[in-house]
């Protein structure tokens, strides 16, 4: 089935703002009762028009009619940008009655695709009650203080990116001091507040609609905690797959679209018309991406593996200090929650060295595996630094090297501490989650 050319259109939602939209529509006479419909969400940096190509490729040519729309903020839309707060909330479900209404839609069978930022409203519409007949939110969060601030201590630089990307007078003036104090370093109620508004997680035990999580395998904005945490929660037909898709360092290979679009093409099918029956459980495509998976019917296993990093050494500000050491056996594939346990001495507490940030990486290799960092608030004493959760595989023989910082030499995190700060690394210990073989 082929697929019309894209109806530009502009919708006037709640509050007055006019949306700039697209719609894309099959070809040919709707059956009857109306072509089963989709919301397609675009992400931060995107517009309606990466979503209509997408619609153009994958969902018309299935026979679904989609709707797509410059976020609110952005584009070519009104309004200010909201982070998927409540009015954006509301803007999805006057986008869904809008095309609920049209008499070659289904007023019923329609769905919800999102990428990033828009996967991210997807979930926040379906726990407020949107009536989708199933969703699938892609390389996103359900917890957004946990995806920006993980153990208190901010992404700063990657924040800062991010931030860039929307100019400053477009932005919600509701989100304007939250904003200010993550890129300071700063976890205060007013981040708190708006990253409470606009997460998902403590409402998903009670969502039964058919989700097909698509989620990236080495994503240091949204890591695979994000959607493990969902898919453990949820009470309705539910699938996982896990791939080389998302934000750096994801390799995003050109030829695994089709795999993960195919994926959610076969869920809308089945769940909004009637199609072939599809597979619950997780899928875990392979790294490097060569174009098989292995499927598991629940969440993989995992087993520790720990080793010890000895020394003493004095940081600086500036600098890092890095203790490297050998996993024995192997190949391995990191997988599930990891950290590093780190004694250390000489701290200040928060007003001089406030944080640490650890990043684990293959020797040879200059993309690292997985970083963290945890508060420091006392002189001396032992640090637990939870690590980001990715599924990386790690060569037989190879060495793992370690980093401490006041930041990260990738920049996701980069708040500094004052230049007279100075801690002592002690003894660490490594505690990886590999994925257990079968």
């Amino acid at each position: 089935m082929r697929s019309a050319a894209p109806q530009e259109i502009a919708i006037t939602v709640s509050g007055g703002v006019q949306l700039a939209c697209g719609l894309v529509l099959p070809t040919g006479s709707a059956p009857a009762g109306g072509w089963p419909g989709l919301l397609l969400f675009h992400g931060l940096g995107q517009s309606q028009t990466t979503m209509e190509q997408i619609a153009l490729a994958a969902f018309a040519p299935a026979g679904f009619a989609s709707l797509a729309c410059d976020a609110p903020g952005t584009g070519s839309s009104g309004g200010t940008f909201g982070l998927d707060g409540p009015t954006d909330v509301q803007d999805a479900r006057d986008l869904f009655d809008w095309l609920a209404a049209r008499p070659d839609v289904s007023d019923t069978e329609i769905g919800a695709f999102g990428l990033s930022l828009g996967g991210g409203l997807v979930w926040n519409a379906a726990v407020a009650g949107v009536p989708f007949k199933a969703i699938v939110p892609a390389i996103t969060w359900t917890s957004l203080s946990s995806a920006l601030a993980p153990n208190g201590v901010p992404k700063s630089g990657s924040i800062a990116q991010l931030a860039q990307v929307i100019p400053f007078g477009k932005w919600d003036p509701s989100l304007v001091q939250a904003r200010s104090d993550l890129l300071s370093g700063q976890v205060t109620p007013a981040v708190t507040a708006v990253a409470t508004a606009r997460s998902s997680l403590s409402k998903l035990h009670s969502l039964t609609v058919p989700t097909l999580l698509l989620q990236g395998r080495h994503d240091f904005l949204f890591d695979i905690d994000q959607a493990r945490a969902a898919y453990n929660l949820l009470a309705g037909p539910k699938r996982l797959y896990i791939g080389d898709l998302g934000h750096p360092p994801a390799a995003n290979p050109a030829d695994e679209e089709s795999k993960y679009l195919g994926e959610a093409v076969a869920w809308f099918a089945h769940y909004l018309a009637g199609g072939p029956a599809v597979t619950q459980g997780v899928e875990l495509a392979h790294d490097p991406w060569n174009g098989t998976t292995t499927t598991f019917k629940t969440m993989p296993k995992s087993r520790l593996a720990s080793v010890n990093l000895p020394g003493a050494t004095t940081l600086k500000p500036a600098g890092f200090v890095t203790r490297s050491a050998r996993l024995t056996g192997g190949p391995f594939q990191t997988f599930g929650d990891a950290y590093i346990r780190v004694r250390y001495s000489g701290a200040q507490g928060n007003t001089d060295w406030g944080h640490l940030v650890a990043t684990v990486s293959v020797k040879g290799r200059s993309t690292p595996v997985t970083e963290g960092a945890a508060p420091i608030g006392a002189s001396a004493g032992v640090v637990k630094i939870p690590l980001m959760d990715e599924s990386v595989p790690l060569p037989r023989g190879k060495k793992l090297v370690v980093t401490f910082g006041a930041t990260s030499r990738d920049h996701v995190y980069y708040t500094s501490v004052p230049q007279s700060a100075r801690i002592t690394i002690g003894r660490a210990t490594l505690v990886l989650s590999l994925l257990a073989t079968r």
